[in-house]
C-alpha cells in the first residue's frame, strides 16, 4: 500500500531545489527558499535576515500585502496622510521615506524619518510584530492579483521572465511558485488577524469603490489627529486625493527605468549596509532596466481579459482547496468573480 504520509517542508524544499537545478527556462532558477520564504534572488540573504530580525519601534506603521495587491497605492495614501499631500520628489526619495524592509534591510527602516511607513510582503508568521506598531494590510482578489503579478514579473529583469507567457505565469501562480509563495497562505495568515486593534484590513476593491471614505478611515487608524486634520482642512484632503491618483503615481514612478542608475551613481561607502547589499545584488538592473509601467492600470476586473475558461476553472479549484473552512472569499462577494 502506498504511503499517504505528507512530505515535510524540508523534503518539499529539497524537491523544489532539485527541480530548479534541472535544465529549463531561466525563470525556473530565479527563486529559492530562505527560512521558509519562497522568494527571488533580488532579495539578498543578508537583507532578508536583517528584515526578519527587525524589532519594530513603538509607533511604527507597516504597509503589508501579498505582491501586486495595491501595496504602492497604500504606501502613497499613508505617505500623503503623514505629509499633508506633498508627494515625494522622485522614486529614490520615496524608497528612503517608505522603505521596502526585505529589499533594503533593517538599517534603512531604523533610519527612516518618522512618521512614515515600512513596506513588507511578509506573511503574518514572518512579520516583525509588536502590539505597539500598526499594520495596514491590503489584499486583492486572486484573479486580478495574478494578472498584475504577471506583468510585474515579465517587466522586472531579475525574474528572468522577459519572454514568459501569461499561461506559464498562471501555472506558477496557482502552484505558489512566485515571489512570496502561495497567495492564499499569505492572505489567510493575515485574515485571521483582521479584527486585531492594531491591524487595518482593506481590500483593493473596496478602496477603489470608496477611496475618499477609506482614506479617512486610514487616517483615523494612523492617529486621531490625522483624521481630524482631513476633516478640518479640505484643501489638504484634496491634495492627498490628487497625489494618490493613478496618473500622479505613474508620473512619480516614471523614472523607474532610471532609479537604479541614479543609485549606482552614489558612492557605495555612503550607503547603509542594506542598500549596499541590495545594489550589489541588483547590478544587472543597471544594464537591463525595468520595462513597462510599475503602476499599470489600477482597475478591477482585468482578469476577464486574460484568463481562459480552463484557467478560471483551475483557479476556482485552487480557491476551493486552499480556503476550505474559511469565509475569506466573502471579501469579494460583490466583485463579480466567477
Amino acid at each position: 500500500m502506498a504511503s499517504s504520509k505528507k512530505p515535510t517542508e524540508e523534503e518539499t524544499q529539497n524537491k523544489d531545489l532539485e527541480e530548479a537545478c534541472k535544465p529549463g527556462p531561466p525563470y525556473k532558477n530565479a527563486y529559492r527558499y530562505f527560512e521558509g520564504l519562497y522568494v527571488s534572488y533580488s532579495f539578498t540573504d543578508r537583507n532578508l535576515r536583517s528584515a526578519l530580525s527587525y524589532k519594530p519601534l513603538d509607533g511604527d506603521v507597516f504597509v503589508v500585502s501579498y505582491p501586486k495587491c495595491g501595496t504602492t497605492w497604500m504606501q502613497y495614501i499613508v505617505y500623503g496622510v503623514f505629509r499633508d499631500g506633498v508627494p515625494p520628489a522622485n522614486v529614490i526619495e520615496f524608497m528612503n521615506m517608505a522603505p521596502f524592509l526585505e529589499l533594503v534591510g533593517a538599517e534603512v527602516a531604523q533610519a527612516m524619518p518618522r512618521p512614515n511607513s515600512i513596506k513588507t510582503h511578509l506573511p503574518f508568521n514572518k512579520q516583525p510584530y509588536s502590539d505597539k506598531a500598526k499594520y495596514v494590510y491590503i489584499t486583492r482578489n486572486p484573479y486580478d492579483c495574478c494578472v498584475s503579478f504577471y506583468y510585474h514579473t515579465r517587466n522586472a529583469p531579475m525574474y528572468r521572465f522577459e519572454d514568459g507567457t501569461f499561461d506559464q505565469f498562471f501555472d506558477m501562480f496557482v502552484e505558489g511558485k512566485v515571489d512570496y509563495g502561495d497567495y492564499f497562505d499569505h492572505l489567510l495568515s493575515w485574515y485571521e488577524h483582521r479584527g486585531d486593534s492594531n491591524v487595518l484590513f482593506i481590500t483593493y476593491e473596496d478602496l477603489k469603490k470608496d477611496t475618499r471614505g477609506w482614506v479617512l478611515k486610514i487616517a483615523d487608524f494612523l492617529g486621531k489627529e490625522y483624521g481630524d486634520k482631513l476633516r478640518q482642512s479640505p484643501d489638504i484632503f484634496e491634495k492627498i486625493m490628487a497625489m494618490i491618483s493613478v496618473d500622479s503615481m505613474k508620473k512619480i514612478n516614471a523614472d523607474m527605468n532610471n532609479w537604479s542608475k541614479d543609485l549606482a551613481s552614489v558612492p557605495l561607502e555612503t550607503l547603509p549596509e542594506g542598500m549596499k547589499s541590495f545594489m550589489e545584488a541588483m547590478g544587472n538592473m543597471v544594464e537591463k532596466p525595468f520595462k513597462g509601467e510599475f503602476v499599470r492600470k489600477g482597475i478591477v476586473g482585468d482578469w476577464k481579459n486574460h484568463l481562459s475558461p480552463e484557467q478560471v476553472s483551475r483557479m476556482k479549484e485552487r480557491i476551493a482547496l486552499k480556503t476550505a473552512g474559511s469565509d475569506v472569499m466573502e471579501l469579494w462577494k460583490d466583485a463579480g468573480l466567477p
